[in-house]
């Protein structure tokens, strides 16, 4: 009944997966972070490019996103990020686009969680001669991510459903083998039963073990 799945590498489809979802969630918690700090930044500058970002970004469809980090950036600036074949290059400009599209949700996540940190906190701090990063970075972004670890791992569960819009620029990545699969295989139905079982053996995880870390470091109010 499953004799198609010796015919492909079903498995590392997922492990591109994997890879994409890493390294696109660790991009976008830094980057993410950093716009949070600038949406709360005193600077009218950053505050203002904080908030531009975000409500354009999330405005995009993600696909408009990935497609043009590859007809833009590579075949229209040449833009590559590094060495390496067409593939790795479309790997790393996929990361680019889902990195870019994503910390924008984490920096709306973290900025709820900075909310929630008492005025007071903050007002001490400046009281004893803290600067504005060193009241961010030692007082109030420490409890705003214990604050937010349940909404992060929402968009972590995203994230990772959205990596298969990195097919649309040749990512060999599970959507993109699935579609393969589909185009020359007749069990359509068994096809896709096994692609969204890995789904969610990917995400059901994720999403009970950090419900279950956000429950244990939430900050009681």
């Amino acid at each position: 009944m499953f004799d198609f799945l010796d015919r492909y590498d079903v498995l590392g489809a997922f492990w591109v997966t994997v890879q994409l979802t890493f390294y696109s969630a660790i991009g976008s918690l830094i980057w993410g972070t950093v716009l949070a700090a600038m949406r709360v930044s005193p600077v009218p500058l950053m505050r203002g490019f904080g908030t531009a970002y975000v409500n354009v970004v999330r405005n995009i469809p993600l696909t408009v996103i990935i497609v043009f980090t590859s007809l833009g950036l590579f075949q229209t600036l040449g833009v590559t990020l590094g060495a390496g074949n067409f593939k790795t290059i479309d790997f790393r400009l996929a990361v680019l686009g889902l990195i870019a599209y994503t910390s924008a949700f984490v920096c709306e996540a973290i900025r709820s969680g900075i909310n929630t940190v008492p005025l007071g906190q903050s007002e001490a701090a400046r009281a004893i001669g803290l600067r504005f990063p060193q009241v961010l970075m030692l007082i109030v972004l420490p409890q705003a991510f214990r604050s937010v670890v349940g909404p992060l791992a929402n968009v972590l569960i995203a994230l990772t459903k959205n990596t298969t819009v990195a097919s649309a620029i040749g990512v060999a990545e599970a959507a993109a083998l699935m579609r393969e699969m589909i185009e020359n295989e007749a069990q359509l139905i068994l096809i896709s039963a096994v692609f969204a079982f890995g789904f969610i053996c990917l995400t059901l995880p994720t999403g009970l073990f950090l419900g279950w870390v956000s429950r244990k470091v939430s900050v009681k109010r």
